[in-house]
């Protein structure tokens, strides 16, 4: 019986050393397509990067259906108010003094925070 244990004990000792090894090239795969994402800001309109952001993050609660926080953000007219009054920037960047959205989420990706900004700067044009 002592050598089928050991035998056991070395079989999971393998399948659990590839387990980790798997993973690890996973990891490794992650880190380099991170590292190789490139953050497109060239041509950001509404329609191309704002709207899909917008649609993605924020209509869940903040619809015309459903204005959690009294907050709707569905169609170009009503994201403009919060970006005229400067809202929208503050919450989604969890600037202080702002409520942070995606509320109970993490902050969104650095370069889609880009794509708002410049848009922004760019006129926060319906486009």
């Amino acid at each position: 019986m002592n050598v089928n244990h050991n035998i056991l004990f070395l079989s999971l000792l393998v399948l659990f050393i590839g387990i980790l090894s798997s993973c690890e090239t996973t990891s490794e795969e992650q880190l380099l397509a991170d590292a190789n994402f490139v953050c497109d800001t060239t041509n950001v309109t509404f329609s191309n990067a704002i709207r899909p952001l917008v649609d993605t993050h924020c209509l869940s609660c903040h619809n015309n259906r459903s204005q959690s926080g009294g907050v709707n953000l569905e169609g170009y007219a009503n994201v403009k108010v919060y970006i005229d009054n400067g809202e929208f920037l503050g919450t989604i960047r969890h600037d202080a003094g702002f409520d942070p959205m995606p509320q109970g989420s993490s902050k969104l990706p650095d370069c889609d925070i880009s794509k708002i900004e410049i848009w922004i700067n760019n006129g926060a044009l319906d486009n």
